[in-house]
């Protein structure tokens, strides 16, 4: 079965591999260890935005190296949002007498790629380009674009959930869910170096 597939970045990032040993990682085989052989992969569509290295100076390369990793993949496509940096009063939860009631905090907020996965799900689905959609998210803002390809177009939405468990909401419209194991992402791993099309290498951050 055709099969595209939509990966929300950053929730797969923080929910299955940030600090631990599977950032390196391979999409199209993570995915094709998850399905199985019986889906085809035509399309793997990354929506991520670029991160700032206000407080880690290393993070922008580190994420690149990545970006550069995910484009030797045919299939891989890249869209962008962006993050949105902002400073927001919170109230402090104990305050102390004669002490300040609100703090302020540096809020870093990533905006648009939900939007666009909801976007692309969508028009792909009514252009008729796959037979079966994925998405890699537990974000439940994802919920509504599901069921209407589901139950509209009448084609099927899988869910490959990165966290341990998946949002109740998201399990109600799938038609199916699968979710990552540490085999699956330990044996989805790049290559320490790879070779781009244009000659250049790529190699996996050391701190990965």
């Amino acid at each position: 079965m055709k099969t595209f597939v939509y990966v929300d970045g950053f929730n797969l990032y923080y929910r299955a591999l940030r600090g631990k040993p599977y950032r390196w990682l391979n999409l199209k085989e993570l995915v094709r260890r998850t399905l199985g052989d019986r889906n085809q992969i035509a399309v793997i569509k990354y929506y991520t935005a670029r991160v700032s290295g206000k407080q880690d100076r290393d993070a922008p390369r580190r994420q690149q190296a990545y970006l550069d990793a995910i484009q030797t993949i045919p299939e891989v496509q890249i869209h962008y949002g962006r993050f949105l940096a902002k400073t927001i009063r919170r109230p402090l939860v104990k305050p102390q007498a004669g002490q300040p009631v609100f703090v302020e905090v540096h809020h870093n907020e990533e905006k648009g790629s939900d939007v666009n996965l909801a976007a692309h799900l969508l028009h792909d689905g009514w252009k008729n380009e796959y037979e079966v959609a994925v998405v890699i998210s537990n974000d439940t803002d994802l919920c509504e674009p599901i069921r209407l390809v589901k139950e509209d177009l009448k084609k099927p939405v899988g869910i490959i959930c990165p966290a341990a468990s998946c949002a109740p909401q998201l399990r109600a419209v799938a038609t199916f869910v699968r979710h990552l194991s540490r085999s699956r992402l330990s044996g989805s791993q790049f290559p320490d170096v790879l070779l781009r099309s244009d000659g250049h290498q790529v190699t996996r951050p050391d701190s990965w």
